[in-house]
């Protein structure tokens, strides 16, 4: 295969990126949104690349305005904002990022041993919250909701399926054509693949044993179509956390209100 780095395009992205982010420091701010009366456990929200805070804030504004008993903790792991490719293409950043989002969940857990656990992920973030389940205890994690997921279709979800009590679920559209699409196929998955994402054709499952099967059955994934139109979430990239999309088709996976 080509080396994709030699794109000129490519290398002009790359160098924009890195001018224009080296006066951004990494993005620091933890937002916290503590529910109206005894919290039930916290949810994670992992933004994509470029420290926007899109899917985090909808999930806080759908969360709150549900009154769920969550905490809602957004996770810092951005090289800084406006940073797209720098998140992107820095695979050993985003899995140190989630080793660190690891250590948080085993100190919450420690001192919360019945809270549940939730990760909400969006495009490139989807590898920090993998990595994190990955450096976990077998059902450390209760359930982690990837959306439009930046890895590759053939990512090994097997370790972070372990930590996962009530599995992955990935929602996908092959409508993503330009970020999972053109820009994917530019630059790569977040994995550092040139194959399709996740978040444009849903998981491949990485079957070689018995044990495996019954892994990836805790594996669901909800392809979009045209009857989710009506949340304003039209297959695109940022559809996924359009606070109508978010209230009716993924909340109901933190469990009874």
């Amino acid at each position: 295969m080509p080396n994709p780095m030699r794109s000129p395009l490519l290398l002009t992205l790359v160098l924009c990126s890195t001018v224009c982010g080296c006066a951004s420091t990494r993005v620091q701010q933890v937002t916290v949104q503590s529910p109206p009366g005894p919290s039930r456990g916290t949810i994670y929200a992992v933004n994509g690349a470029g420290s926007f805070q899109g899917s985090s804030a909808a999930l806080c504004k759908v969360v709150g305005e549900e009154r769920l008993p969550y905490t809602v903790e957004v996770v810092p792991w951005s090289h800084g904002a406006g940073r797209f490719l720098a998140d992107q293409m820095d695979y050993d950043h985003a899995r140190a990022e989630g080793r660190q989002l690891a250590e948080k969940i085993a100190a919450y857990k420690q001192r919360n041993p019945c809270g549940q656990v939730f990760i909400v992920a969006h495009s490139a973030g989807s590898a920090v919250a993998l990595s994190a389940a990955e450096s976990l205890p077998p059902g450390s994690i209760d359930r982690i909701v990837l959306l439009a997921a930046a890895v590759s279709a053939d990512y090994d979800l097997r370790p972070a399926l372990r930590c996962c009590r009530c599995g992955i679920d990935n929602f996908y559209s092959d409508r993503d054509r330009y970020y999972l699409g053109i820009g994917a196929g530019i630059v790569g998955t977040t994995d550092r693949e040139w194959t399709a994402p996740a978040g444009r054709v849903g998981f491949r499952p990485v079957i070689a044993t018995a044990d495996d099967e019954c892994l990836y059955r805790k594996l669901h994934q909800h392809p979009w179509d045209s009857s989710q139109s009506w949340t304003g979430h039209t297959g695109g990239h940022t559809g996924s956390y359009r606070p109508e999309f978010m209230r009716a088709y993924v909340l109901p996976l933190f469990g009874p209100r």
